[in-house]
């Protein structure tokens, strides 16, 4: 398997600027001084950091907006890769070691755009692979919860986990994050700017038999 595929709408949105291209953007300062930050608890382990300096970032996220379709629902079909989405898988290459092969790309137009708790289990993900999950635009709150914390039948308290994703950055989702621990995208109404996500999986063919 080896493509992408998006979701969420997205108005047509006009615009006259010039993009820069991702070249130039790229050929600035250094991508990042923050240095990585890795985030454990029980279960969980997770490394976050600036991947894209300001200048490549608003480009690619220009890019991204202009160049990916948009839509809702939950019945799509991969799609070739585009050349900002392999620019990103690249630099995902050359900074983590890892090569992906699927991109899932979500917009959220404002903080009233949100998902819920849930975990990334398709069936599809090579077995203890990592999710690389890059943003572009509104920073935005993101939520690790415990699968024995959550709910009314929860039988330990295990306090949940808050990231703030940054324009530009990368979080890495290493295995077995995803065994015990849901995630979620809040709903933030202070929040008015868009935001893209892109989660890099490892995926392999099925048998769908």
């Amino acid at each position: 398997m080896d493509g992408f595929v998006v979701k969420r709408s997205a108005e047509e949105r006009g615009g006259d600027g010039k993009r820069p291209r991702l070249e130039e953007a790229a050929g600035g300062p250094p991508r990042s001084s923050q240095p990585r930050q890795e985030i454990r608890a029980q279960g969980l382990s997770l490394e976050y950091r600036l991947l894209f300096g300001r200048a490549e970032a608003d480009a690619i996220f220009q890019q991204l907006e202009k160049d990916v379709e948009y839509f809702e629902g939950v019945t799509f079909s991969p799609k070739p890769w585009i050349p900002v989405l392999i620019h990103i898988r690249e630099r995902l290459a050359l900074d983590t070691g890892h090569t992906f092969n699927f991109v899932l790309i979500n917009r959220y137009k404002d903080g009233e755009d949100h998902i819920g708790e849930h975990r990334d289990d398709e069936k599809e993900l090579v077995p203890r692979s990592p999710i690389a999950s890059v943003s572009f635009g509104a920073c935005r709150d993101f939520v690790f919860r415990h699968c024995d914390s959550r709910g009314k039948n929860a039988t330990r308290r295990i306090k949940p986990v808050k990231l703030q994703l940054a324009h530009g950055s990368l979080l890495m989702m290493k295995y077995p994050t995803n065994v015990y621990w849901y995630h979620s995208l809040p709903i933030r109404r202070r929040v008015l700017a868009p935001r893209i996500n892109l989660t890099f999986r490892k995926m392999m063919a099925v048998d769908k038999k």
